[in-house]
């Protein structure tokens, strides 16, 4: 296996695993995700043209009763994948009033997605007419352009599919080269950078083997000339396959590491938030369940869920504060104190900690309801900070034994008065 055999596995296996990461969000997610099912099947359309590329998949197609026949399924493939990237080009821009100004770029890419989708029909029923009446397949070929330089019926054939491929390319490097430039987001800018230099060494693909092959009707080539051109424009292929890939995956990351900050949350707030629910079961929308099962309710987005469990935690505590005394306060803080706690970030927490898990025992207890408790306000300037003060305080609550929140509840219940009532003293009216 040489060394661009072994590229073109990697890359099909990286185009393969970006198909298979996206798909679950294209196609369970929300409206805004639905409307990525197009960027999903670009990389699914190039993941199963790449394939085809491999040397096993490629010599086995081609040995088929169907001579060259991965070659045909490659473009097949291939066209499908530039149409549905040239939908969510389209797609992206959303929509603009009826009379309002649009924007030249977006008039541009809908104009281009217009005649799309009939410019890739009309290149399928050419490739199929092509492929079956004018290429030469009385020999199975390795490397279709090497192997077929200097024939006319190749060169037509591969001239209609590069036509589709360069517009395409051209087309997705314009775009994302005017949305690298606008992106405020350094991630973002990334991501369409890598993808816009991909688009043009595609460009740059489709001009020099187009070139190539109508020279060679003219002149033909050494059989090594025509080897080691189709390795080089190979290679340049890998390349700009690994960058589509990447630049493509890059804005995605970010909001993968924000999806699993939020599941890491989730995990941590899981036993604060079920016991609390359980105490006041007509609290959430659903009973509470176990972790696993709470982790895979896909129906709902796991920011939205986060935002429920934080109102459910806020709105517990304040029920609890109804069976506890003013006292508790100081007793759960005296508690943080005595474990030698000292860092704020750490001794507040487990101060609240201490108050709610004592609280739950006096409710759990039977203690009667009455006025609200006073307790410590936390100012979280956003949803973001709340969420994380949450956290802390979860992970504190783990750590607090059941023992010593009823010691905690024990200190801090009122002392029986001892007083006695002083002797009644008459007063001077009495006396006259």
């Amino acid at each position: 296996m040489t060394p661009l055999d072994l590229a073109g596995y990697l890359v099909a296996v990286l185009m393969t695993a970006v198909a298979l990461w996206r798909m679950p969000a294209a196609l369970w997610g929300d409206e805004e995700d639905k409307r990525r099912r197009a960027l999903w099947g670009c990389y699914a359309g190039f993941a199963a043209a790449l394939w085809t590329k491999t040397r096993a998949v490629r010599l086995a197609l081609n040995d088929s009763a169907v001579t060259d026949l991965a070659v045909l399924i490659k473009h097949y493939t291939a066209t499908i994948a530039i149409l549905a990237i040239l939908s969510y080009i389209v797609a992206i821009y959303g929509r603009y009033p009826d009379g309002g100004t649009v924007p030249r770029h977006v008039r541009f890419a809908r104009a281009i997605q217009q005649v799309a989708a009939k410019a890739s029909i009309a290149t399928l029923i050419l490739l199929t007419v092509l492929f079956f009446t004018v290429v030469d397949r009385s020999v199975p070929s390795d490397r279709f352009v090497a192997d077929h330089a200097g024939q006319w019926g190749a060169t037509l054939y591969m001239s209609v599919f590069y036509l589709y491929l360069g517009a395409a390319s051209a087309v997705c490097a314009y775009q994302w080269a005017l949305a690298t430039a606008n992106a405020g987001l350094r991630h973002l800018r990334v991501g369409l950078g890598m993808m816009t230099f991909a688009m043009f060494i595609g460009v740059g693909y489709t001009v020099s083997r187009t070139l190539f092959l109508w020279v060679s009707v003219v002149d033909t080539p050494s059989e090594s000339f025509a080897l080691r051109f189709d390795e080089v424009t190979e290679a340049a292929q890998v390349v700009l396959f690994a960058f589509f890939a990447v630049g493509a995956s890059i804005p995605a990351l970010s909001k993968g590491q924000r999806r699993a900050k939020l599941w890491r949350a989730q995990v941590k707030l899981h036993g604060l938030w079920r016991e609390l629910m359980t105490a006041f079961p007509e609290q959430p929308f659903d009973p509470p369940a176990s972790l696993a099962r709470e982790l895979t309710r896909f129906g709902t987005p796991a920011d939205l869920r986060i935002d429920r469990w934080a109102a459910d935690i806020a709105d517990a505590v304040e029920k609890l504060r109804h069976y506890v005394p003013d006292t508790l306060l100081p007793a759960a803080k005296a508690a943080a104190a005595a474990d030698g706690t000292t860092d704020p970030d750490r001794a507040g927490p487990l101060a609240e900690a201490y108050w709610i898990k004592a609280a739950l025992t006096a409710k759990n207890s039977g203690a009667p309801a009455s006025t609200a408790a006073a307790v410590e306000t936390q100012h979280a300037t956003d949803q973001d900070g709340e969420v994380a003060w949450l956290v802390r305080v979860a992970t504190a609550y783990r750590t607090v034994p059941q023992n010593r929140a009823a010691q905690v509840l024990a200190d801090a219940a009122p002392a029986p008065s001892t007083a006695t009532a002083a002797p009644r003293t008459a007063s001077t009216e009495e006396t006259a």
